[in-house]
């Protein structure tokens, strides 16, 4: 089954993890077709299992063994990140906003953001949740980290269970 696999926190604030090495990794590790987007931590690969839990636990393995890199990761399926996709609900104008999905591994991150979203300036930002965990989220640019919801996804808590992707970035995965 094929899967896409978002790590979070790759090749940023001190761990790198080349490509390229990334790839061979998971090939290695028994994983074909691996293709790597960008250097942010964006993985398209085909797994012999259909349990996205256990190609979450195995590559979080191979990146602690293989890099030393405590890793978290969201693992979708290429079916599930095309509806998310499909199912953004602004049509955002990207001159002006960013247009965001939050993911989360257990659902209660994105929920715990989502409820958030009565005390957003709309002006600013808005969310909504969508299928899968996720959370749609769209901020004016140049206010991402300084937003309500910047700030709250940076927090700790929410560290090893959500990952964030620009919708554009999602789009070059499904390509």
């Amino acid at each position: 089954m094929e899967f896409v696999v978002l790590l979070r926190g790759i090749n940023v604030g001190g761990i790198r993890i080349r490509m390229a090495d990334l790839r061979t990794a998971l090939g290695a590790a028994g994983y074909t077709d691996v293709r790597t987007m960008l250097a942010s931590g964006n993985v398209r690969l085909t797994a012999t299992t259909t349990d996205p839990a256990e190609v979450r636990a195995d590559v979080e393995g191979v990146l602690r063994s293989s890099f030393g890199y405590d890793a978290w990761v969201v693992v979708v399926t290429v079916d599930q990140l095309t509806e998310v996709v499909e199912n953004y609900p602004w049509q955002t104008d990207e001159s002006v906003r960013h247009p965001y999905v939050v993911f989360s591994t257990d659902g209660a991150s994105t929920a715990e953001l989502a409820a958030l979203g009565n005390s957003l300036d709309a002006t600013v930002e808005r969310c909504a949740l969508g299928p899968h965990h996720v959370l749609y989220w769209e901020v004016v640019k140049g206010d991402t980290l300084g937003s309500v919801l910047g700030k709250a996804s940076a927090r700790p808590s929410y560290k090893s269970t959500t990952t964030t992707r620009n919708l554009r970035t999602l789009r070059k995965i499904l390509a």
